[in-house]
Parts: structure tokens; sequence; C-alpha cells
């Protein structure tokens, strides 16, 4: 084979791929993320869980989509025992979980999935996440100071600017993430200890600390409608947003580090803040649970360095909490899979 005119190299295979999906109400999100995935350019099996429904989304997904692998859950669980049921049901190579509220492209599971068939050592890829209008980005996966708060890259920056520098990657937003199998199976999935949010953040610190290596892909783009499952600043999102921080913080000895000083000092002023601001000890006993429920757990392993932007200052960290949580969802809109979405808690 002198002549390189004479050989063709094989393309990749493209990987087996299972797309896990939680809902619980809004059967309108369901639908229309269903019929989107219908025109996606490779092959695929969609695993939907029912989680505690009251609204027969079962019936109605059997109905209208028999290719649609559907599981119900008895009553309404975690998004984390939820998505873990579902992944479980399947058997691709990759799964890539996915909330209802999500409209990805045609092409977006293939331009996310594939990288897996040629890196052995992949084990997640997070897509690019824009907001309704496509103008802003909503994720472009998650980056975490050195307290281990954590958010969304890019998060309401113009789309342009995801081509620049930006913050250190540490993994997908569980939004919409894609993980080899074998990579979620040896981390046994999303911690089902946790009520709700950084589930997928502490899923990425744990597959960073086995060696697992994660990437985005720039040309998967799909629009994120928005989160209103808890409602905006209610009192339960941010007393669980507050039992999740905490619970982490004791988890990865945080305060037994040197970023204790600074993590201590951000608890404070936000637990300060959202008392001024929402007349209640929401957050302060969201905390104080959480950090009570880490004390029955094993200490994780803290990330290597290369997982954790330094460069992420004292004041930039509370700026980027308040843009992540601050902001208000999109009209209309509901995250159905009762997803806490991931970052630093308020």
């Amino acid at each position: 084979m002198s002549d390189s005119a004479d050989f063709k190299r094989a393309a990749p295979t493209t990987p087996r791929v299972d797309v896990a999906m939680v809902a619980y109400r809004g059967w309108e999100f369901t639908r229309d993320c269903l019929q989107r995935l219908r025109t996606q350019t490779i092959p695929h099996t969609i695993v939907l869980c029912d989680n505690g429904c009251d609204q027969d989304t079962s019936g109605r997904a059997r109905t209208m989509f028999p290719e649609v692998r559907v599981i119900r859950m008895q009553r309404n669980m975690t998004c984390a025992v939820a998505f873990n049921a579902a992944v479980a049901a399947g058997d691709g190579e990759v799964v890539v979980i996915m909330n209802n509220d999500v409209q990805p492209r045609p092409d977006f599971l293939e331009r996310l999935c594939m990288p897996f068939a040629t890196r052995p050592r992949l084990g997640s890829m997070a897509p690019l996440l824009l907001r309704p209008g496509e103008r802003e980005v909503d994720s472009l996966g998650l980056a975490a100071d050195a307290t281990l708060a954590a958010f969304p890259r890019f998060k309401r920056r113009p789309v342009a600017e995801v081509y620049g520098d930006g913050p250190v990657l540490v993994g997908p937003d569980g939004t919409t993430a894609a993980f080899r199998r074998s990579a979620w199976e040896q981390a046994r999935g999303l911690d089902e200890s946790i009520l709700a949010y950084l589930e997928d953040f502490d899923l990425a610190l744990r597959l960073r600390v086995a060696g697992w290596e994660t990437d985005v892909a720039l040309d998967a783009v799909a629009v994120h409608l928005g989160s209103a499952t808890f409602g905006h600043r209610s009192s339960d999102q941010r007393y669980k947003s507050g039992h999740a921080r905490a619970y982490y913080l004791r988890r990865y000895g945080v305060l037994r580090s040197r970023s204790a000083l600074r993590a201590l000092a951000t608890e404070a002023l936000v637990m300060a803040g959202d008392a001024f601001l929402s007349h209640d000890g929401a957050a302060s006993l969201g905390r104080l649970a959480g950090w009570r429920a880490a004390g029955g757990h094993a200490r994780l392993s803290r990330p290597p360095g290369g997982a954790v932007d330094e460069r992420i200052g004292f004041f930039e960290s509370l700026r980027l909490r308040r843009n992540t949580y601050m902001s208000p969802p999109s009209a209309g809109t509901i995250d159905d899979a009762n997803l806490g979405r991931a970052g630093s808690s308020i």
C-alpha cells in the first residue's frame, strides 16, 4: 500500500448511546424533548424514568413514543436515585443524562458522544448549553474554586466568549452530560445521600480523582429552557442548596484544608445575606442538617490540582455565586426532573 489513495482509514465506530431522562410533571417539556431526540443523527436508546408523577407520564410516553423504555418510581425520589435507576436500566457504552427541559439540535448526540470512540480515558463530556434566544451561555461544564464551590462555566456570557480562555473545567453540568458507562459504574453514579444540588459536581470530582479525563464539545449545542422546580429562591430551594453545600464541605474536608478560613468567611457572608434578603434561616438550617448528614460517611479524596481553578479569588467567587443563583429562571419553564442545578449553594 505505497499509495495512500489506495488506503482508507476506518472511521471510528459510533459508541452505543443511552439517554437517561427523568420526568416528574410538565408533560409538554418531556414530549418536546423526546420528539427532538427522534431527529438525532445517530442511533440511541432512551430510558425515561417517571419519577412518581401523578400526570400519567408513563402511559403517555408508552403511547406516543413506543421506542422509549419507560421505568416508573412508585413515589417521587431525589434526582440522584431516579437518574441512577434510569442509567442502570440501559447498557450503552456511553450514557447521556438529560433534563427534560433541554432542546438538543439534531446532531447533538453525535457531536457529544463520538469523542469516546477514540479516547479510552475520556470519562465525561460537557456540551454547550445555551439560554433561550441562544445569545447567552447557560453552561459549558462546571468550574470550582479552592473551597470547592462550583459554578457553571461562562454562565450568562455571550456565546462568542466560549472560544476564548475560561475557567478550568472540572466536569459536565448535570443538566445534560455524557459519561462513559464504565467510568460511571466505577464511581457508582450519583450520590443518593444528598437531597438535591451538587450531585453532578461531586461525580465530576470523583471521576477526576479516579483518573478519568473530561472535555467539552463546543459543537454539541442545546438550549436549556430554565429551572423552576423549587421556585426561584424558595425556602425549600435554599434549604436543599445549603444542605448540599455543607454536606460536601465536610465530606471533602474543606474546613481542614488551607482554604478553611476562606470557606468559613464565604459561608458566613452567604448565610447572613440570605437571612437578610429572605427573612428566614432556611439556608443556615440546611447547612446544619447537611453537615450532620455527612458525619456518617467516609471522607472523600480531594481532587487533583488541575481540577480546581486557583485563579477564582474570594470576591470573584462571590460574584459567580450571585450570578448563578440570583438570576431568575426563564419565564414559563420548569426543570421537571427535580434536578438540582450544579454550582455552589446559596
